[in-house]
């Protein structure tokens, strides 16, 4: 018998997926719930076990971590009779991985107390490749004693894990992250537009740009997509969308001007308005070549 906790997750999509399962390699046993029933089908044959609702899946784990995409999916999770609140016993501690608003974390972290449910926000950074690797950033906020127990689980999903502060703080560290990875983006696939245009071999550029100072995690793993205007989704623009609209309203809430990612979060919210939400986030490639007279 295992003496890990037992884990139940909710929440099996492009990132939940490969998370659960490296769980499951790490030798936790889990118990998942999502709509699709393909994803259910996926955890089984990974060695998982499939719920049919939220209640059965939270109702004897130890720890529950959530991974949905925004707010309103925590928010219909976590609460009501069919909810993880109502339904997961007392002492249970809620991992929510979810990247929300910090005030959404706050209040369910309030919420959950009066349960005795401990929680903890974790969002993560690291896009599909990362969860695939278990290499995962992971930002958490909450109390130093639910972070201590809920770290060795943590260790099996990432390799950068820090509790930034209170309840609410992941998600404010994650807010800042998905800032700078927007205008990473945008400044680089403005350099591919500039480059291709100026006729340079694009590979090459791209590799000596990423050896100095210009270079980034987002070149490393995005400048395929780049070369092969491949956008399959790894993290799609409907969802950063929703995350520059969390920064944008943050910084405004305490007085912190975000000039350049203003300008970004509308380049995104364009690029969406044009059909392109379901793409990865590189193709703000799209944006870029539409603005310099591309016919896509």
């Amino acid at each position: 018998m295992s003496t890990l906790p037992k884990v139940a997750w909710i929440g099996l999509g492009i990132m939940g997926s490969p998370m659960s399962e490296n769980l499951i390699k790490a030798g936790y046993s889990v118990t998942g719930f999502t709509l699709e029933q393909d994803k259910l089908d996926r955890l089984t044959a990974a060695g998982g076990t499939a719920a049919k609702s939220i209640a059965e899946a939270v109702r004897d784990a130890d720890v529950i971590v959530t991974m949905v995409p925004a707010s309103p999916q925590v928010e219909a999770i976590a609460y009501g009779p069919d909810g993880i609140l109502e339904n997961a016993r007392s002492g249970a501690l809620l991992v929510d991985m979810s990247s929300i608003t910090p005030q959404t974390s706050v209040d369910l972290a309030k919420a959950a107390k009066d349960k005795g449910i401990r929680v903890l926000d974790a969002p993560v950074s690291g896009g599909e490749a990362g969860a695939i690797e278990a290499v995962l950033s992971i930002m958490v906020g909450g109390e130093q004693d639910d972070f201590d127990a809920a770290k060795p689980l943590l260790e099996a999903l990432g390799k950068t894990i820090v509790l930034c502060g209170p309840h609410g703080s992941g998600q404010t560290v994650k807010a800042a992250n998905q800032l700078i990875v927007a205008v990473n983006i945008q400044a680089c696939a403005e350099a591919v537009v500039f480059l291709e245009k100026s006729g340079v071999d694009l590979s090459a550029a791209l590799d000596v740009l990423n050896g100095g100072l210009a270079g980034s995690t987002v070149l490393t793993r995005k400048k395929d997509n780049f070369l092969n205007r491949d956008f399959k989704p790894g993290f799609r623009i409907d969802l950063h969308h929703k995350d520059m609209g969390i920064v944008t309203d943050a910084a405004r809430n305490v007085g912190a001007a975000l000039p350049v990612g203003a300008v970004v979060a509308q380049l995104v919210a364009s690029l969406r308005a044009q059909g392109d939400g379901g793409l990865d986030h590189s193709a703000l490639l799209r944006s870029v070549e539409r603005l310099s007279g591309a016919q896509l």
